[in-house]
């Protein structure tokens, strides 16, 4: 009996774009993308909660390498036997998002400033939803087996109700507080920010020298000055000792004659400068923790858009760096400038999206307190609960988190959760009230308001493992937590990973995975960050249009190790291409000349079969290490090199010459190693490996690739 023909399609070139919608329907239609509907008794549970991308705009190249590694963890798992679920979301993603609309909202001529909140956050919700819905179908073209059904969206009602039901509980726990306290400003947007939401640049700017009294101070910005009535110094510093704490002493100063105290602090470095500083309580996070210790009184002197107040006498109503040059030109005119270095370099702490730089402000804010919920996280981490997979992201977690300070996790913005709490009139004093049902204050009985600020977004998608699957009483979450792995990008191992694993703790006493995988950047090929400014960003879905989906997701993966970055070239993801094509000429060639008899193997190919298993395991030893960049590379060489250049050559004497014996077996032989390799191929290149799984006459063990079962072999 002859072998048959190949299918017609195999008589072109493979061609991505005439199979790839038409596979995705096939496998979105299948079910098998829905744990609960994978055919065999599956026992143990896999569960990856993908990092919801923003709903703000197109997929870049960092979200296909994370839906192509989310995407080769889960297929493999699913091919492996286990319960594997890929939960897919949606980030509302707060102050992204609304820094985004804004941008729109300036290009249309208009500002948020002059919107009322309600109309606001609709445009904002119908521009989100709309982004989401074009987002989600850049997630399928790239490939990803997620389970559409079970998919979330951080507004979604049961995100926000495990939200507040964790926020009264730190309330409850006396892990909550609000207080007035430093934080981070950014004048622009009008809304404080995280640390980790601000970045420092290195700036050359003037440094001032200024007679204060008996006294030389030194400040970079002597805009703040206005309100600096105590001069600090060291108990110890012999220069000052017939200075006396609390001692005070008249002096001219920039409008007008004041009387300054001195203050002892043990926090002041006697080697920096004179020893001596004025503090600016209001502008300054050291500052106002001496005023703090010493119960000294503090006033603003810059308001919320970086203007001088009424402190400032002349200078009011002037925007600060204007108003810096003119302070010191009536300073020198009184012959208080003592000199000007010209060139003082330092760190300015600016905003991380528009880079205005920070003002420091006091401002009455929700804090959660890290410490006790950073304790856990650390030893869940040492004692290796949580395994972060590389060692020196894991050597930066625990450091960052045995020096973390409280969390501010208001934001003045209206694009968000609503922070469920009511604030006092009277005596200004916030309380939850997550029912919205108070109408007194329970400190004083004044009337209250509601909290007009909205929640950090870190907060809420820092519960985000257990709120998607439904915590406490959900089936999901008995079934798939702790779940088994999270997958993102290095630059958000604190912003995100962190509290992840501090607030899984804090409301679930659980983990909430057991293994961290941090990717890297994606670069451009030259190894240059991809900016819209410098002209090459590279767009994913272009690339897949080129050169096929398979193709772009080889080019993401081999290679590329845990926590480094990529630079990702064209001409890599072209040569994924030939692959791919190359693997559909093998296909046709096999379809061609092999036939499944069943036949016993010759020596020869027993052996060639034992090399192959052997590989085999090798490639699942690696996917079970998270090693994906040795795995996908070790399928492709022995496909191409192996497969190709050696088992097929060889086959062409033995089919026109050999015994039927010999054909047989060789015949026999092509059949499994092929099969197999399919499967192992299929995690990472899944479209082409089930086109070609489609037209195979001997397929028994699935009728769709996706859910064939994983080579094991018990006679290695």
């Amino acid at each position: 009996m002859e072998p048959s023909k190949a299918p017609e399609q195999f008589l072109k070139p493979y061609n991505a774009i005439e199979h790839e919608d038409t596979l995705y329907r096939m496998w979105e239609k299948s079910g098998y993308f829905n744990p609960d509907k994978l055919p065999g008794n599956r026992k143990e549970s896999f569960c990856i909660i993908m990092p919801p991308p923003n709903a703000n705009g197109s997929l870049h190249a960092g979200h296909a390498l994370f839906v192509t590694l989310e995407d080769i963890m889960t297929r493999f798992a699913r091919m492996d036997g286990k319960k594997a679920l890929w939960l897919p979301g949606a980030d509302h993603a707060g102050f992204e998002t609304q820094v985004v609309y804004e941008k729109k909202l300036e290009k249309e001529g208009r500002s948020r400033f002059d919107m009322n909140s309600e109309d606001l956050y609709k445009e904002i919700l119908d521009f989100t939803l709309a982004n989401k819905s074009y987002m989600e179908g850049q997630l399928r073209a790239l490939g990803a087996s997620c389970d559409w059904s079970r998919e979330v969206f951080t507004l979604d009602d049961k995100v926000i109700k495990t939200v507040y039901d964790t926020f009264k509980k730190l309330s409850d726990d006396k892990l909550l507080y609000r207080g007035s306290r430093i934080v981070n400003w950014c004048p622009k947007h009008q809304t404080s920010l995280s640390n980790l939401e601000t970045t420092r640049q290195n700036r050359t700017d003037k440094f001032y020298y200024l007679k204060y009294g008996p006294f030389t101070i030194a400040t970079a910005r002597p805009e703040t000055k206005f309100g600096d009535k105590y001069v600090v110094m060291h108990p110890d510093d012999a220069r000052y000792a017939e200075y006396k704490d609390g001692q005070q002493f008249e002096l001219e100063w920039i409008n007008g004659n004041i009387t300054a105290t001195v203050v002892k602090d043990e926090s002041i470095d006697m080697s920096f400068g004179s020893g001596v500083m004025t503090i600016t309580p209001w502008h300054d996070a050291t500052d106002f923790e001496i005023a703090q210790r010493h119960h000294l009184p503090y006033e603003q002197i810059i308001d919320w858009r970086g203007k001088l107040l009424p402190i400032a006498g002349e200078f009011a109503g002037m925007n600060i760096k204007d108003a810096r040059g003119k302070i010191i030109e009536k300073l020198q005119a009184k012959g208080l400038v003592e000199k000007i270095d010209e060139a003082y370099a330092h760190e300015v702490p600016v905003c991380y999206k528009c880079e205005r730089e920070i003002e420091p402000q006091i401002k009455a804010q929700w804090f959660v307190k890290m410490k006790p919920l950073a304790e856990k996280a650390l030893d869940v981490v040492e004692n290796n609960h949580v395994k972060i997979l590389t060692e020196n992201h894991e050597k930066i977690f625990k450091h960052w988190l045995g020096d973390i300070q409280d969390w501010n996790i208001s934001r003045q913005i209206v694009w968000g959760i609503p922070i469920p709490a009511k604030i006092c009139d009277s005596c200004n004093d916030g309380f939850v009230d997550i029912d919205d049902t108070a109408t007194k204050c329970p400190k004083c009985g004044g009337a209250v308001r509601k909290d007009p600020d909205t929640f950090d977004t870190w907060f809420s998608s820092g519960q985000w493992p257990f709120a998607t699957l439904g915590y406490p009483d959900g089936q999901d979450f008995k079934t798939f937590y702790p779940t088994t792995v999270m997958e993102t990008m290095y630059d958000i191992l604190f912003f995100w990973v962190a509290r992840m694993i501090m607030l899984g703790i804090y409301r679930t006493s659980e983990i909430p995975f057991k293994y961290v995988y941090l990717h890297g950047m994606v670069r451009d090929a030259k190894g240059l960050k991809m900016s819209k400014s410098k002209g090459n960003v590279i767009n994913p879905l272009d690339v897949s249009k080129e050169y096929g989906t398979d193709a772009l997701r080889m080019g993401l993966v081999v290679g590329n190790t845990p926590g480094t970055d990529l630079n990702l070239d064209p001409r890599k993801i072209g040569a994924y291409k030939k692959f791919a094509n190359k693997l559909w000429n093998i296909a046709r060639w096999v379809l061609e000349s092999c036939e499944a008899t069943g036949a016993t193997l010759t020596e020869n190919d027993t052996a060639a079969l034992k090399e192959f298993r052997a590989l085999a395991a090798e490639i699942t030893a690696d996917l079970e290490g998270f090693r994906f960049h040795l795995a996908s590379e070790k399928i492709y060489h022995y496909i191409w090199h192996t497969f190709a250049d050696k088992l097929i050559e060889e086959s062409k004497p033995i089919f026109t010459n050999g015994t039927q014996a010999d054909k047989d077996s060789r015949s026999s032989l092509l059949i499994e190693i092929f099969s197999d390799s399919l499967k192992l191929l299929h995690p990472f290149m899944p479209f082409v490996t089930e086109a070609i799984w489609q037209s195979l006459p001997w397929k028994k063990d699935a009728d769709i690739l996706m859910v064939a079962p994983w080579p094991r072999y018990t006679d290695q």
